[in-house]
């Protein structure tokens, strides 16, 4: 299948795994927590005959480098989505973000001054209040939940996954979101995230949506478990420029719960 992760970079925040697939002008996808770029592999292979697409591992996740050391914050993922586009020598391409690659994707174009031809935001996370209540709590025991046996954690995080899906995917996608969590590192990271979590880092772009230098589309799934889409609503009231199209009958994973709709929405904007 197109999706792979073939390419190896060295940025700012260590190793990260990336891949590409097609001709054409270039596209840019942008996952979120605790996912890895695996969650776009169903909508790449059309996407990829229409455009270059490209797409990575954020540090901290996937097969990306899990180094204790290094932070992998909103702030850090800003940084290295603009070292990404630099290496790929994109200049303007056109950008999908899920989740936290909302926030990552924002500040590397508010903040950072990357350009975009045409950007998608899907059930991103951008404006306070964000983080569940789970999310909170993980937050403030980050030590306890390290300290989980090994299979009590694997259920914790396919637990969490699960929560935010409202429709069946296949049982070999949950496995490969799960993967990366499981060893070792991966679970140490999982929790980091948790830890690294800080609003700040959305407050500093909030005042600056309508400066968006490019034409947005919004999407959501109606019912997004995770980030309800009155979330959506008041981010599009913040991008007057901006589309919004609510996905009925769809949780937080648009891209692996109903792929064909969501490839159906992007079509025309994109081109």
């Amino acid at each position: 299948m197109p999706w792979n992760l073939d390419e190896t970079v060295q940025t700012s925040a260590g190793t990260v795994a990336a891949g590409r697939a097609g001709n054409g002008p270039p596209l840019v996808l942008a996952h979120g927590w605790p996912w890895s770029s695996f969650s776009w592999h169903r909508i790449i292979p059309e996407l990829s005959e229409r455009f270059c697409v490209h797409w990575y591992d954020m540090p901290g996740y996937g097969r990306s480098d899990k180094d204790a050391e290094q932070r992998t914050s909103l702030d850090v993922q800003g940084r290295i989505f603009a070292e990404m586009l630099a290496h790929w020598g994109l200049d303007r391409p056109r950008v999908i973000a899920h989740d936290m690659g909302g926030a990552t994707t924002l500040r590397a174009h508010l903040l950072h001054g990357c350009n975009f031809e045409r950007y998608v935001l899907m059930n991103v996370v951008a404006m306070r209040p964000w983080g569940s209540e789970f999310f909170a709590h993980v937050g403030r025991h980050v030590d306890a939940f390290m300290g989980l046996p090994p299979h009590i954690h694997r259920a914790v995080v396919e637990a969490y996954i699960k929560g935010a899906i409202i429709n069946d995917i296949d049982s070999a996608d949950v496995e490969m979101l799960v993967k990366p969590w499981i060893s070792e590192e991966g679970r140490a990271s999982f929790y980091r995230q948790f830890a690294q979590a800080d609003e700040r880092y959305t407050a500093e772009v909030e005042p600056s949506f309508a400066e968006i230098r490019c034409p947005v589309q919004i999407i959501w799934g109606e019912e997004d478990p995770w980030i309800p889409i009155d979330r959506g609503r008041a981010l599009h009231a913040l991008i007057p420029h901006a589309s919004f199209e609510a996905l009925p009958g769809i949780g937080h994973l648009p891209q692996l719960e109903q792929p064909d709709l969501v490839l159906g929405r992007l079509r025309s904007f994109l081109r």
